[in-house]
């Protein structure tokens, strides 16, 4: 494997020979060119990786080369070397971009030190690529799982907003995979290249919020020791991730609320506005529209921040989705842990797609790396799964009714099962629902839906003319 591709041009032949000869001498693959035509032709047939130029060139000289060469590729590396009266020329190129320059008579020792230089740039700048590449395809939207048609609306809506300059505003359980919808949405808008950041709102105490997202200046507060820059400087050109912004106090909400409308920030302790260009997404698990009625969430910061809006449902709305989920978490954490679990077991499949998972996805990864470190077998069964996950496989058994033979409804089934629950527990309703493995408003949403209260057994209804809380069995 050779050190580089150099392409070296000079319209004097002893110069090409030497400067061939010693970089080959030092493992580089050399192709020369004794003008710019040539030299055009031998990089449109084998892009080099490094060109060497004379200035000084019959017809056109090599400042022609380089403009040519941008053309060609904006990336393109070119060193001059030119005579040290037309020093001038070469400080000219390289505004116009080119890498570097050398004086003649061009010195051995400094010819292959400015080459291992350039070459080092090369090579940053194709790790840094590929760094780019592998975090879009990472945070790109295919990655993000769900087959059903509600992820299917938000993966629609990413495609659509992604490239333009709008606000987002995310809204979803906790768990539900909001920052990876931030993140898809900025690997795929033309801030690609530039800096992501995320802040949970509701993490940092509220007295250093302010300084973390706008800077201070040195001696502006106690402690306040040097000058600090905040995130909206930070991420200038790019992504500004706010999660749990319903968490943020009124003061704080109104200066973020003059930023979006503004397009600038104050450090603490500043005098001048400084001019940000910071794309905001926003996420919140709260109703901020109960939020605006109590006083508690600013109106024209919650019109300001949902220009766009995505929804994630929880997991159990989505529940065909989670053998999917299931299969890319097991490979994940078997190849981190380096076991050989090869799948799920019916039963403990079945169990997984029942549960409620009030944690959503993240409660499900979570309960997947737990399965593969105390999995003995190659598949995870129920006793790998926690308690609190496996109680529902026994729920039918402990439920004595009979499933008639011929088949039944869902929702016939369901009447049955909430009713059983409500028998077993003597109209608790709190006990019902931990029976159930469902929550306390879940729980009286579904009496409510089939009218059942605190006395049912057996199918019997309370009575419609009875009061709401004996319907609901609170």
């Amino acid at each position: 494997m050779t050190a580089g591709h150099v392409l070296v041009v000079d319209d004097e032949k002893p110069q090409r020979d030497i400067m061939t000869l010693v970089l080959e001498g030092e493992g580089y693959t050399v192709e020369a060119a004794s003008n710019v035509t040539q030299a055009l032709s031998c990089f449109r047939s084998h892009h080099a990786d490094l060109v060497l130029t004379d200035l000084s060139m019959p017809e056109r000289d090599g400042l022609s080369l380089l403009e040519e060469l941008v053309k060609l590729d904006p990336e393109v590396l070119v060193i001059l070397i030119t005579a040290y009266g037309t020093i001038g020329s070469a400080v000219q190129a390289m505004k116009k971009g080119a890498a570097d320059f050398l004086t003649k008579p061009v010195d051995r020792e400094e010819l292959l030190i400015t080459i291992t230089k350039a070459f080092e740039r090369i090579r940053l700048v194709r790790e840094n690529r590929q760094l780019k590449q592998q975090l879009y395809e990472k945070f790109k939207v295919d990655n993000i799982l769900g087959h059903h048609a509600s992820m299917q609306e938000v993966f629609r809506v990413i495609k659509k907003v992604a490239a333009s300059q709008a606000t987002v505003l995310i809204t979803g359980e906790s768990g539900t995979g909001k920052e990876l919808v931030a993140r898809a949405l900025h690997a795929h808008s033309p801030r690609a290249e530039r800096p992501f950041r995320a802040l949970n709102c509701a993490a940092v105490p509220e007295t250093l919020i302010e300084s973390e997202l706008f800077g201070h200046e040195k001696g502006s507060f106690t402690g306040a020791q040097a000058r600090q820059i905040g995130l909206f400087e930070a991420v200038d050109g790019g992504t500004l991730f706010l999660d749990e912004i319903g968490d943020l106090g009124l003061p704080l909400q109104a200066k973020l609320l003059r930023v979006l409308q503004e397009k600038e920030i104050r450090r603490i302790g500043g005098r001048e506005d400084i001019k940000v260009d910071v794309r905001v997404v926003a996420a919140t698990n709260r109703k901020l529209a109960a939020a605006i009625k109590q006083g508690t969430f600013r109106e024209d910061l919650f019109y300001r921040l949902n220009v766009v809006s995505v929804h994630l449902p929880p997991l159990r709305d989505r529940a065909t989705d989670i053998p999917q989920l299931v299969e890319h978490f097991l490979e994940k954490y078997t190849v981190a842990s380096g076991k050989a679990v090869k799948g799920v077991t019916n039963a403990a499949l079945r169990l997984l797609i029942e549960y409620l998972w009030p944690g959503n996805v993240r409660e499900l990864e979570s309960v997947i790396e737990r399965a593969v470190l105390l999995c003995e077998s190659d598949h995870i069964d129920v006793e790998d799964l926690p308690p609190e996950t496996r109680s529902r496989v026994t729920l039918l058994d402990r439920m004595d009714f009979d499933l008639p033979a011929e088949g039944f409804s869902l929702e016939e089934f369901e009447r049955k099962l909430l009713e059983t629950a409500m028998a077993r527990s003597n109209g608790v309703i709190a006990k019902a629902a931990k029976m159930l493995g469902l929550t306390y408003k879940t729980m009286q949403y579904r009496l409510e839906k089939f009218q059942i209260g605190r006395g049912a057994a057996g199918g019997r209804d309370v009575s419609p003319e009875a009061p709401v809380e004996e319907r609901l069995g609170t």
